[in-house]
């Protein structure tokens, strides 16, 4: 693993303004605060504290993020423009080959885009008001159709169907599936199934189905008692037998299968399970779940004493517990990335470690989170950032769009440090900033539009209120930055 990739795989918090030397500041707090190249361009800037803004994309994401927050966020990159408004209420995406939007996940839409006139690939327009109204629009009049529960719906090829149909919600349903169809009327209580298999059912006294092929499946007094016989799992060498599972809660419960048999008697509390293939195993449970032991190949192996300490593991991951729920520490890897992530009561205390399997003395990436005091981040290359406080990243880590439209607001005390060796410090959104570069003589400083120090090698400039006093030589003695 190099050196770069391993410094992408901790994202910094969204919103990371550059830190460049050669890119001086203008402070006119709370008004706004910006970042200017060289040329004189504005390549970043925020205003009335952290609540307008534009700049780039957070390293390595490309593209630039902009907007008025928490009310709307727009970024942009590569083929993808996403567009948040008051993020999760409501979100807009558009893509090369299409769009999706979505209101609180309840009101959906999605949907592909033309091209001179001409489809690419299939049309595929949905249109969903959860759980009430579902559409598809499609080039294929088999997979159009238009479904409003409770009246009516002829669902095609989704949530798991071939079709789903209701004439109405429950008083007629029928779905369609790998050639079963099932009929109720109503639903669950009747049930009749043709086609690949064939049953009846009364739920919840009786029911049983037989097919496809050698499976047969039989219920009694839901969900007290069951009788199944299944098909090899794809995974079974051929020729296997068939798997079954039998159960009359709460006495007594068993599965067999091709190199598998588990039984639980008091079910779930006593029981065991052997397996064979395709690793071995063998597990105890006394009293499930809290005492439970199982040994394995492949460094597989379970040692609970719940909810004092639980130890799991298999081949190279690992999952311990110690009073449970307070402390839970995970280690697991990916390819040559080695990661270990380690909670105290889930959230109040969370941090996650990274590093490289092969060249264990590369620099570690990690990021910490105390609830919600702070947040700290370390990309292993030179890239860290702490802020203060911190109450939305430790539940959003991996949600770019939360963590662009509501983190910044609450980030009065934030300090970034590039790989070069350059530091910006902003307290209360700008209003106070310190930006310092040792290896070029820089030192910049920022108190509102009342007072700003830039020095840049052998020259210093002061502004106050506003007013430039222009360069003035530096003391060849100690700085003292």
């Amino acid at each position: 693993m190099t050196l770069a990739r391993l410094s992408v795989m901790i994202g910094l918090a969204a919103g990371a303004a550059s830190v460049r030397a050669d890119m001086p500041e203008e402070n006119a707090w709370p008004v706004y605060v910006l970042q200017k190249a060289p040329s004189g361009e504005t390549v970043s800037w925020t205003g009335a504290g952290p609540l307008a803004f534009s700049g780039p994309m957070p390293s390595p994401s490309p593209g630039r993020v902009e907007g008025m927050r928490p009310f709307y966020v727009r970024m942009t990159g590569g083929d993808s423009v996403k567009t948040d408004i008051l993020y999760p209420l409501f979100f807009y995406r558009t893509f090369s080959s299409g769009y999706q939007w979505s209101v609180l996940q309840l009101l959906n839409g999605s949907g592909t885009f033309h091209k001179d006139g001409v489809p690419e690939g299939p049309v595929d327009r949905h249109f969903d008001l959860w759980p009430f109204y579902f559409s598809h629009e499609s080039l294929n009049p088999d997979e159009s159709y238009r479904a409003l529960l409770p009246v009516y719906g002829d669902i095609r090829y989704r949530l798991g169907y071939q079709e789903l149909f209701w004439a109405p919600f429950p008083v007629y349903v029928r779905t369609q599936k790998e050639g079963v169809k099932t009929t109720y009327v109503p639903w669950p209580i009747v049930r009749v199934t043709t086609g690949e298999a064939h049953g009846l059912g009364l739920w919840p006294l009786y029911g049983h189905t037989d097919g496809p092929l050698r499976e047969h499946h039989t219920f009694f007094l839901w969900p007290l008692g069951w009788d199944n016989t299944l098909e090899p799992l794809p995974q079974d060498p051929d020729g296997s037998p068939v798997r079954t599972q039998l159960g009359i809660l709460p006495f007594y419960t068993r599965e067999t299968g091709p190199g598998i048999r588990s039984e639980s008697y008091l079910w779930p509390f006593f029981g065991y399970t052997e397996k064979t293939s395709p690793l071995r195993y063998s597990e105890r449970r006394y009293f499930w779940p809290f005492l439970v032991q199982g040994r394995g190949d492949e460094n597989k192996s379970l040692e609970r004493w719940a909810p004092f300490y639980t130890h799991s593991s298999y081949k190279d991951s690992g999952s311990t517990w110690v009073m449970w729920p307070l402390w839970h520490r995970t280690t697991w890897s990916d390819s040559d990335l080695v990661q270990e992530r380690t909670q105290f009561f889930y959230f109040l205390y969370w941090s996650l470690d990274q590093s490289s399997a092969s060249r264990p003395a590369l620099a570690h990436a990690h990021k910490t989170h105390l609830w919600p005091l702070l947040s700290v981040w370390d990309n292993g290359a030179g890239s860290r950032q702490v802020e203060i406080p911190s109450p939305i990243e430790v539940f959003f880590n991996s949600n770019p769009d939360m963590r662009a439209t509501w983190t910044p607001l609450f980030s009065a005390y934030r300090f970034d440090h590039s790989p070069d060796g350059e530091s910006r410090t902003t307290i209360l959104w700008g209003a106070l900033t310190w930006r310092r570069d040792r290896r070029d003589g820089l030192s910049e400083f920022h108190l509102g539009p009342l007072l700003g120090m830039r020095r840049d090698g052998e020259e210093s400039h002061w502004s106050i209120l506003g007013f430039d006093f222009g360069p003035k030589p530096a003391n060849n003695g100690p700085s003292g930055r």
